[in-house]
C-alpha cells in the first residue's frame, strides 16, 4: 500500500498542474502548464475553449508519466480539482456547443421572470427580492436561453468544467456533489439537485435531464477510457475519483476539518472557509458551498476581487519592481514584502476597504472600494501595505459573521494560496486576527485536498480522518506580536468597521447618478 501514488490534476483559473503525491501527503513530482485565463469579444465577457482545457489538461498529464521516475503501475488512481463556475454546453457526444463562460464573465441576464407563488411573496416579505433578481441575472444558463435560445435547443448536458473533464476522462456524464458551485438547481443543504417544487428551478429554469450524474467526494465515477489513456498518457482503467471544487480541496489540503479552523484562501478571490457538519447561511439565500468531505458543508465568505488587488497594484504601481525582477529573473511580488517592510503596521492610518467588485448582500450591491486616510507622508509602499491589510480586515469581519451565525469560535487561522508565499501577508494576517496563523507543509492544497478524496475513495486510508493526519501538517507559524495586534484591533474596531455604514449612502447617489453598479430587477 506504501508504494501506491495518488494523481491528482489541478485545472485553475491561470494553470493546470498535474500533481503525484503519496500517502504520506508528499508533493513527488509536479507538472504546471500556464494558461490564459479567458478571451473577451466583448467588454465583461470571459470565454473560454472548453478543448483548451482539455489540451492542456493532457499537456501536463503526459509530461509528467513520461518524466516522472516512478513507474506507472505506482499510480492506484485520479482525481480532478478545478475552478469553480466555469459552465460548457455539450451534445450528446459531449461535443462543446459554444465557448465555455469563465466564472469571471460579467454579462448579466435583465428582465427575467421573477420567481413567484408563495416563494416570490416570501422573498418581498423578508427583503430579499432583489438578492433573488441577482441570482437570476447572474446565471449563465438564463443568459444563454435568452440570447442563444438555438444553441441550449441542442444542449444535451449542461456542465460545470469539473463535469467536462469528468466526461473527457471517463465517458461518463457524472460530476462529483462538491463541484457543485454556481448559479444552478442545486439543493445546498440536502446536497443534491432540488426538489421540483424549489424556486431554484423557477429562478434558473431548465430541464433536470440537462444536469449530470452527481455523486459525493471520495466515490468512484469512472474509469479512465483508451481514448483518454492516448491523450493523457494515463493508464487505461485507472479509477477516477470524484474530488471537489479548488476552494473546497484547499480546505481539506489545508488539514481543516473542524469548524474552529478557519481557512483562508489568498486567491485571485480571498476567501475564508471553516469546515460544519450543520448547514448553516451566513447569509440568507447564499448557501454554504459542499465540501470535500461527503456530508459536509463549507461555510465560505468571499472578497470577490482578493489577491487580485497585488496583480492590480503590480501593473499600476510596481513598474520598478517588475524591471528589477526581470533583471533578477524573479517573480515581481517577490520584490514587494520589501515595500511592506518600509512602512510601520497600520500604514501610517491609510485604510482600504477591498471592495473592488460589488457584492451580493455583505457589502451591498451598491458597495464600491475606497481608501481613505492620504497624507503627504504616503507612498506606494503604504498603500500596497494597506491593501495587505484592508484584506485581512475584509477577512476577519468574514471570520466574525461565521462565528455568529455558527456559534463556533475559531480559534486558529491556516492560508493557502498565492498570498500565502508572502511571509509579511501572513505576519499582517495574525497580528489583525489575533490568533496564530500557519502555512500549510506545502503550497499546492488543491491538490492534496482531491488527493486525499482519491486516497479515501481508493480506501488507501480508511477515512478522511486518518488521511487528514497523515497526509497534511503545518509548516511555518506565524504568532502575532502584541504591540502591532493592538493597533490593528483599533483601526479595526474604530475605523474599519465604520467604513462602509458612512459611505454606503454614498455609494447610494453614486449608483442614482452613474447606474453603476446595475440594479438587478425582474
Amino acid at each position: 500500500m506504501t508504494d501506491q501514488l495518488l494523481l491528482a490534476i489541478d485545472n485553475g483559473t491561470q494553470s493546470v498542474r498535474a500533481l503525484l503525491y503519496d500517502l504520506n501527503g508528499n508533493l513527488l513530482e509536479k507538472v504546471q502548464v500556464p494558461l490564459q485565463s479567458y478571451y473577451s469579444e466583448r467588454p465583461g465577457w470571459a470565454e473560454q475553449d472548453p478543448l483548451y482545457y482539455w489540451d492542456n489538461l493532457c499537456k501536463a498529464s503526459q509530461l509528467l508519466i513520461r518524466n516522472s521516475s516512478y513507474p506507472q503501475e505506482a499510480i492506484a488512481g485520479v482525481a480532478v480539482t478545478t475552478q469553480r463556475g466555469t459552465v460548457i454546453n455539450v451534445d450528446e457526444k459531449g461535443n462543446a456547443l459554444r465557448p465555455a463562460m469563465v466564472w469571471l464573465d460579467q454579462r448579466r441576464t435583465e428582465g427575467v421572470k421573477p420567481v413567484k407563488g408563495w416563494w416570490g411573496i416570501a422573498f418581498r416579505l423578508a427583503g430579499m427580492s432583489e438578492t433573488a433578481a441577482y441570482l437570476q441575472a447572474e446565471a449563465e444558463a438564463n443568459w444563454i436561453q435568452k440570447n442563444q435560445p438555438e444553441i441550449w435547443a441542442k444542449t444535451h448536458k449542461y456542465l460545470f468544467l469539473s463535469g467536462y473533464l469528468a466526461f473527457k476522462l471517463t465517458g461518463q456524464f457524472v460530476d462529483s456533489v462538491a463541484s457543485q458551485v454556481g448559479y444552478i438547481p442545486f439543493d445546498y443543504k440536502g446536497l443534491d439537485w432540488a426538489k421540483s417544487w424549489d424556486w431554484k428551478w423557477q429562478a434558473v429554469p431548465m430541464d433536470k435531464a440537462l444536469l449530470p450524474g452527481i455523486v459525493p467526494p471520495g466515490s468512484i465515477m469512472g474509469q479512465i477510457t483508451p481514448q483518454a489513456s492516448q491523450e493523457t498518457g494515463i493508464p487505461t482503467g485507472l479509477p477516477v475519483v470524484a474530488a471537489a471544487a479548488d476552494k473546497a480541496c484547499e480546505v481539506l489540503g489545508a488539514g481543516c476539518l473542524e469548524p474552529n479552523i478557519g481557512c483562508l484562501s489568498y486567491g485571485t478571490t480571498a476567501t475564508i472557509n471553516t469546515t460544519h457538519r450543520k448547514y448553516v447561511e451566513a447569509i440568507p439565500l447564499i448557501p454554504p458551498y459542499p465540501s470535500a468531505v461527503p456530508g459536509a458543508y463549507s461555510l465560505e465568505i468571499q472578497v470577490y476581487r482578493g489577491f487580485w488587488m497585488v496583480s492590480w497594484f503590480k501593473d499600476e504601481f510596481a513598474y520598478r519592481e517588475q524591471q528589477i525582477a526581470e533583471k533578477k529573473g524573479i517573480a515581481p511580488e517577490a520584490l514587494f514584502d520589501e515595500l511592506v517592510n518600509e512602512v510601520s503596521p497600520g500604514s501610517m492610518g491609510l485604510v482600504l476597504q477591498p471592495y473592488w467588485s460589488p457584492g451580493l448582500k455583505v457589502p451591498g450591491p451598491e458597495a464600491k472600494g475606497a481608501i481613505i486616510g492620504f497624507g503627504d507622508v504616503h507612498t506606494r509602499a503604504h498603500m500596497y501595505r494597506a491593501i495587505l491589510e484592508g484584506l485581512a480586515y475584509a477577512l476577519r469581519e468574514g471570520k466574525e459573521r461565521s462565528e455568529k451565525r455558527s456559534g463556533i469560535k475559531i480559534t486558529e487561522i491556516r492560508v493557502s494560496g498565492g498570498g500565502s508565499q508572502s511571509d509579511s501577508a501572513m505576519q499582517i494576517t495574525a497580528d489583525i486576527f489575533g490568533l496564530p496563523t500557519a502555512r500549510p507543509h506545502l503550497y499546492e492544497t488543491s491538490g492534496l485536498g482531491a488527493a486525499i478524496d482519491l486516497a479515501v475513495g481508493l480506501k488507501l486510508h480508511p477515512d478522511f480522518n486518518r488521511a487528514i493526519s497523515a497526509m497534511t501538517r503545518l509548516g511555518e507559524v506565524f504568532e502575532p506580536d502584541p504591540a502591532t495586534r493592538d493597533i490593528y484591533e483599533g483601526l479595526y474596531h474604530k475605523v474599519y468597521k465604520q467604513m462602509y455604514r458612512r459611505l454606503k449612502p454614498l455609494y447610494e447617489e453614486i449608483r442614482e447618478i452613474t447606474g453603476y453598479p446595475t440594479r438587478s430587477v425582474s
